[in-house]
């Protein structure tokens, strides 16, 4: 059993680190867009948009932007980040090297899954870090920050896991996001608060798994509340349950690991 736990942790070493070169090798394409992309979402959303815009729950809508934008960076990078590196080892046939060896499947997941969690929360940072250039905000509760953002950017790296394994060519790495996640977060909550919502829409978007990411994350940083925090956080802990199980089941059957 010691010598199966060294040999595993080994191998998820191996992983990650591999991907966290990565990362920065390819720093142009992996870490500067999103840092280009909140800082035109901060000059035109914030300074031009927010200047007409009277105050949210006490903030300026600057200020209620930002966990917003941090999150949506998130999501994004951690979401990519796995689904374009697991589709690359497939398409360059070196994921088969790793699934012949010893390693275990639940490893393998493990290692893809904290690169991803570290892109996530590197550019999530950034973002942070650039929004206080634009406006003074403190965080209310670190610690949960913390937290939330790890659960985020976990439950988006498995979402990129399957999407890696299920993906045929490129181009299908980029039909979720694109059509789903994007789509998701913009109606979320990221740019308005649900008070500003016609009542159909309000019940509608209680559905919307994003908006309650965004909610107990704003809650974090802000103290605004829009649904119950447990309720928000149960549902991002579940979907994190399914799409591991999900993610483990198809590598276990290796399901699309092959062209």
């Amino acid at each position: 059993m010691n010598y199966f736990f060294k040999l595993n942790l080994i191998s998820f070493y191996t992983i990650f680190y591999k991907e966290i070169k990565r990362i920065v090798r390819i720093w142009p394409q992996t870490i500067l867009p999103s840092i280009i992309t909140t800082f035109l979402y901060f000059i035109i959303f914030g300074n031009i948009i927010g200047n007409q815009i009277s105050k949210i729950y006490d903030y300026t809508y600057i200020q209620y932007l930002v966990p917003g934008l941090i999150m949506m960076a998130i999501v994004n990078n951690s979401y990519t980040n796995v689904s374009s590196s697991f589709f690359s080892a497939k398409f360059q046939k070196h994921i088969e090297e790793i699934l012949i060896s010893p390693t275990n499947n639940s490893t393998i997941i493990l290692g893809f899954i904290f690169a991803g969690v570290f892109r996530g929360l590197f550019i999530g940072f950034t973002v942070f870090i650039l929004s206080l250039y634009f406006t003074n905000l403190q965080c209310k509760n670190t610690f949960l920050t913390i937290f939330v953002s790890i659960l985020i950017s976990i439950l988006f790296s498995l979402a990129g896991f399957l999407n890696g394994i299920f993906a045929k060519k490129f181009d299908d790495i980029s039909i979720i996001p694109t059509f789903i996640i994007t789509p998701m977060i913009y109606l979320g909550g990221v740019f308005f608060p649900i008070t500003f919502l016609p009542l159909l829409y309000k019940k509608l978007i209680y559905i919307n798994p994003m908006f309650h990411m965004i909610n107990v994350f704003r809650y974090c940083m802000l103290n605004i509340l829009d649904v119950n925090i447990y309720i928000s956080l149960i549902i991002i802990v579940l979907i994190i349950i399914l799409l591991y199980n999900a993610c483990l089941y198809f590598l276990n059957i290796g399901h699309g690991l092959k062209f």
